[in-house]
Formats: C-alpha cells, structure tokens, sequence
C-alpha cells in the first residue's frame, strides 16, 4: 500500500507553525489539527484539500434528523448515517495503513482506526447540535453522548453500533485484561485525541523501519503539543542517528541526557554513551 509523499520543506515548516499555533490556542479545534497532521503526512493535502475535508463535515452533519432526542436517539441517528447509510466503519486492514490515521483520508475512504473515526462521528455529530464526545477506552477509541448518568456509548470502528455495558467490558477486557472502571468513560480533551493519534502514527512506523522518516514528523509535531513526555526528545535523537544526522541526533542525545541526570545518573551516562557512539560514526 502506498505511502503519502511527504510536503515540501516550506509547506512542512508553515502547517507545523499553523499546528502548534493550534495546539496552544485556548480552544484547541480537533479537525484543524487533526487536518494538519495529514498535510504533514501527505503533501497533497494542501489549504483547499482541508477547507473541502471541513465541507464535507458541514455536509454529513447537514444530513442528520434535527434534534431527534437524547443520547440514544443521537447515537442511533449517527448509527443510521454515517455506519449504513455512508457506510463508515474499519476492517482488520486499515491498521496496516498509514492513511487510517490521516482525517482527510478517512474522509474519503470511509474507512480507517477507531480514533479517526470516532473524530468523523464527534465532528459530525458536534456540528448538528449533539451532546457528544471521544471516549478513549483502552486500545479502542468510541464515542459517548450524553451526560455520565445517561451515557450512551457506540463504537465508530463497528459502523456505530451501539455499545451495552457489557460490551464496553469486553473491548476493555480484550485490549488490556482490566476491568471497565468509571474513569475510563470520561470525555477525551481534543489534545489527548490527537497525542493519541500521533501515538498510532509512530506504532505504526516503528513496525516499519524503512519509515523512519514517518516516525519521525510524528514525534516533532508530538513535541509540539503544550503537554508531552520528555522522552520523545530521547526518541527524536535516536530517529536522527538512525537517519544519518549524527552530528545533531548527538546534540540531543547529550540534552537529554542533562534533563535525567536530575533523577538517574547512571541512566544519563547511558545516554551520553550513546550521544559518543552517534558523533564517532562522523569518521
């Protein structure tokens, strides 16, 4: 399966400040950064490819009953829209596509991860007046309405069937072997969606490692958001000297290592052992 190609440098540097511009707003929009991930990942994505993702929201919501009841009236209506009519929903296969996790493409190919489209079901749902939101279950993504005494959950990735409590527990129990319990039912921010995105990008191109290149714009716009793990600055070096820029995977590398030296010196020593190892293979 293809790949996008990447955008041009230029229009890469303007949709990363237009993103972290995004991220860092007072109301953070999900679509818009949902939408400028894919114009990093895809460089056919340009600002008309994104205006028309956004019409076709406007579209699809435009095309639901007006107000027709409360959460189970809404979800059922989603259900009835976006899962038979428009035939939305995913298949084993769409994991193994990057475009599964790229909103434009979901758009268009009414396919792709729970995640992205549980965001078709919020968007389009948000945009006719419905009480919903993401609801990040343990390795599967759904969406709820309604307030939590009269939670309604259904289940994007199945064409929006409507979830019973006891298939709620199934899918927690069959992704982690936990237990359902109540936090885990709360509604998702728009930043913890798309942290939870760009976490299936990288999954997704650590089983690939010919996509460095993938793995590693998903780490930089992860570092974008106003809350990360430092971490990703160690995963960021290591991706730079896996890719051959040595000199600068080094430099961060030993930056790292100064922020874990505060907590684990020996872990740090690690580290600049390693930031060594990148500068030595510049000979």
């Amino acid at each position: 399966m293809p790949v996008p190609c990447p955008p041009s440098p230029e229009r890469s540097a303007e949709v990363r400040a237009w993103f972290a511009e995004e991220a860092r707003s007072e109301r953070p929009d999900l679509v818009t950064l949902c939408l400028l991930v894919g114009a990093v990942g895809d460089g056919a994505l340009d600002d008309a490819g994104i205006d028309s993702a956004q019409v076709e929201l406007d579209r699809l919501a435009g095309q639901l009953p007006f107000r027709p009841g409360g959460p189970s009236a809404w979800a059922n209506a989603l259900h009835q829209l976006l899962g038979v009519r428009f035939e939305f929903r995913g298949t084993p296969g769409d994991y193994q596509r990057l475009g599964s996790s790229l909103l434009h493409d979901v758009l268009r190919r009414r396919r792709g991860l729970p995640i992205l489209l549980s965001v078709v079901w919020m968007e389009v749902a948000r945009r006719a007046g419905a009480p919903v939101y993401g609801v990040a279950l343990p390795g599967h993504f759904v969406v709820g309405f309604g307030p939590a005494e009269e939670q309604v959950l259904a289940d994007p990735f199945d064409g929006g069937r409507v979830l019973s409590g006891g298939d709620a527990e199934l899918l927690v129990a069959g992704a982690t072997g936990a237990s359902l319990e109540p936090s885990m039912l709360v509604p998702a921010a728009p930043l913890e969606v798309v942290s939870r995105i760009l976490n299936n990008i990288r999954a997704w191109a650590a089983a690939r490692p010919e996509r460095s290149d993938v793995a590693l714009w998903a780490v930089e716009l992860a570092l974008l958001l106003p809350s990360h793990s430092a971490r990703l600055r160690y995963e960021r070096a290591q991706l730079l000297v896996e890719r051959g820029d040595f000199l600068t995977g080094a430099a961060e590398l030993e930056a790292y290592a100064e922020v874990v030296a505060a907590v684990d010196e020996p872990a740090a020593d690690r580290v600049r052992g390693q930031a060594q190892s990148a500068r030595a293979r510049l000979n």
